[in-house]
């Protein structure tokens, strides 16, 4: 398994993947999720998977060579907006789907995917997208500024209740590494080391990636201080006015 998630708010884009996959008890492996494209100047997009590794990693191949969409041979590099992005990944998805799904499931494998895409492509605004297995996608919006894909349901609770557009990247950044955090500490199969990349509104690069370990201070101090908040918070909770026995 795995846990990716991604915002998208007004002042750019903010993307976290773990790295753990997970082929049984003892078959625990690290790979990076978190793909790029990138020509500074004109577009910067993140691209970060979940579900079977050798399906995903066909599909990333896939994109890196180009493949037809719309009668036109592209790849992330050369589509024109980010909307064809997500259509160009989805296409790629169903290019891997037609090419390998029926062997997968003649061993009882399903075809399972899915992949979050976002960044920005010159004369357009940040964007950030869901494609499913099937191809199909939606799109991050202003009710909700945040994809995930993976395990979840451990990191959303922080997320519904305290982004929204308005949120700074400093924030934003903050707000994932706590979501990653409580999926670590619910769910073995998410794992360090992380894979965080940034993209600043407007600035067509990716302006901040990093790769977080155990020994991260800054990753260290966000988990101990969620934790300590979350016990401070609890305490200070009235205790029940009813009679207990």
């Amino acid at each position: 398994m795995t846990y990716c998630v991604g915002l998208c708010v007004n002042e750019g884009v903010v993307m976290l993947s773990d790295t753990r996959t997970n082929a049984g008890l003892d078959n625990i492996s690290s790979f990076s999720k978190m793909f790029v494209a990138e020509l500074p100047g004109e577009r910067a997009l993140v691209l970060m998977t979940a579900g079977n590794l050798a399906v995903t990693q066909t599909v990333w191949n896939l994109l890196q060579q180009g493949i037809w969409l719309n009668g036109s041979h592209h790849r992330l590099e050369t589509v024109p907006d980010m909307f064809h992005a997500a259509q160009l990944v989805g296409a790629a998805v169903r290019q891997v789907q037609q090419m390998d799904g029926a062997a997968l499931l003649a061993q009882g494998i399903p075809f399972e995917c899915s992949l979050l895409l976002g960044g920005q492509i010159q004369n357009g605004p940040p964007r950030l997208f869901l494609i499913y297995a099937a191809g199909n996608f939606i799109e991050a919006t202003e009710d909700t500024p945040f994809l995930q894909i993976g395990e979840h349901k451990y990191g959303k609770p922080i997320l519904d209740r305290v982004l929204n557009m308005k949120t700074s990247l400093n924030e934003g950044v903050a707000l994932t590494l706590i979501s990653m955090d409580s999926t670590i500490r619910s769910n073995l199969s998410v794992g360090l080391p992380l894979d965080l990349a940034v993209i600043c509104r407007d600035a067509l690069r990716i302006t901040a990636r990093k790769r977080i370990t155990e020994e991260d201070p800054y990753y260290r101090a966000i988990r101990e201080g969620w934790a300590g908040a979350l016990r401070e918070a609890y305490l200070s909770l009235p205790k029940p006015d009813f009679p207990l026995i």
